[in-house]
């Protein structure tokens, strides 16, 4: 190792790098076998879960690619890709999904507050430089290493070319976000700030149904979930999973339209295109799963989830009509039904939302890592992001103690 050379590019597009370089580092295969063979949908069974490498779909080199192809992500829509590379020898070693930004949108992990007194005080925040996946704000690696390299090595390697690259790009800044917290933890290591934040996840302790999952909650909260899930289909309404070949143009257009009605209301533009859900519809149709509500023939609602080796990612919902609890059947307990059956054994259901946490859904503490170039400007969020993170920490243990789950004072 002592002689081998590392170097460090950044290229303008994912489309400059074999899928197979990106998905080596991004979902190391673990087994022989690994990726071609993984099947995320397959019925559980007891030796074929302990087998399964990890997968995480979204920062899959299909993903990536949808999201630039698609014009998604791109410099258009001021997310200009400047994925960095490290390559060990020559080879690909390492790599980081990395975009020049001039804004704050889309990305779940909010710093409008930083940028905005920057550039009070004279300064110019954008652009910035944002490792993420566009779009998700979901949890998973940020820095993508190979299997068979000294992952500290490459790790560290990334982390001084992601501030070499700060500068190169004359950028304010770097934000690392939903990464793993071993990854921030390194990140910090080499000046990165600390940020921690909250989201509700649900997880799988064993459940053989979704009446298990019922028998754990209080009394209370059993019989509420139980009434949402008569109401939400009372009106003559219909759920269907749709995954694989059953993920049609029909039910993709059906479901654009629902994505374009809630996302105007809710952002003004939605971010994702038509075209990014034909391309995902093309690439990764194991990895989808589509809840939709039907009524009267007609789809009037849905939800997409992706599916990961152990976590289900609920996504994105939209509605046509608005049914009471519809909502909450089609993201949350569809999501929990499907969890159970598939023995996967975390849902995330995405950014915010205190309401899932009497739907079973628990705090669940995210980290990122911001590399800010200005000394003044670190300081002064270094001191805001040590109160914040006090702050969150307090709120979820509070927010633990009031979940649904049974107590020992609920079994008399």
């Amino acid at each position: 190792m002592a002689s081998s050379e590392i170097t460090l590019e950044a290229v303008p597009s994912v489309s400059d790098i074999k899928a197979a370089e990106w998905d080596a580092c991004a979902n190391p295969p673990g087994d022989p076998n690994s990726l071609e063979h993984l099947d995320t949908l397959a019925p559980r069974s007891g030796s074929c879960a302990i087998a399964k490498p990890t997968y995480n779909p979204f920062v899959s080199h299909a993903f990536f690619a949808a999201a630039e192809a698609s014009g998604s992500a791109c410099a258009r829509t001021g997310w200009g890709p400047r994925h960095l590379l490290a390559r060990l020898d020559g080879e690909i070693a390492g790599v980081v999904p990395c975009y020049l930004k001039s804004h704050s949108q889309g990305e779940y992990v909010f710093d409008r507050g930083w940028a905005d007194a920057y550039e009070r005080a004279g300064g110019r925040y954008y652009p910035k430089l944002q490792v993420s996946v566009p779009f998700t704000p979901a949890t998973g690696p940020r820095l993508l290493i190979r299997d068979g390299v000294d992952r500290e090595l490459i790790g560290s390697a990334l982390a001084r070319g992601l501030m070499a690259l700060c500068n190169a790009t004359d950028a304010s800044s770097v934000h690392v976000t939903f990464a793993r917290e071993s990854e921030a933890k390194l990140l910090g290591q080499h000046g990165f700030l600390q940020r921690n934040d909250q989201q509700f996840h649900w997880h799988n302790e064993g459940y053989g149904t979704f009446d298990d999952f019922l028998n754990s909650l209080n009394s209370r909260h059993r019989k509420s979930i139980k009434r949402e899930r008569r109401e939400a289909v009372a009106a003559g309404i219909t759920i269907h999973r749709l995954t694989g070949a059953d993920l049609t143009e029909e039910a993709w257009d059906a479901f654009f339209a629902f994505y374009m009605e809630t996302g105007s209301r809710k952002w003004g533009r939605p971010y994702l295109t038509r075209k990014f859900f034909a391309l995902i519809g093309e690439s990764m149709s194991r990895d989808v799963m589509l809840v939709m509500a039907k009524r009267n023939g007609r789809w009037i609602a849905g939800a997409i989830n992706f599916v990961g080796s152990d976590t289900l990612f609920g996504r994105n919902w939209g509605a046509v009509e608005h049914h009471p609890f519809l909502h909450f059947e089609v993201c949350y307990y569809q999501a929990i039904d499907f969890a159970i059956e598939r023995g996967l054994k975390i849902v995330e259901a995405g950014a915010q939302g205190e309401h899932k946490l009497a739907r079973g859904y628990l705090p669940q503490t995210t980290y990122s890592a911001h590399f800010i170039a200005d000394p003044d400007l670190r300081r002064a969020i270094a001191d805001y992001l040590k109160r914040e993170r006090a702050y969150v920490a307090e709120v979820g243990r509070e927010l633990t103690e009031a979940g649904p789950f049974r107590k020992a004072a609920d079994e008399a």
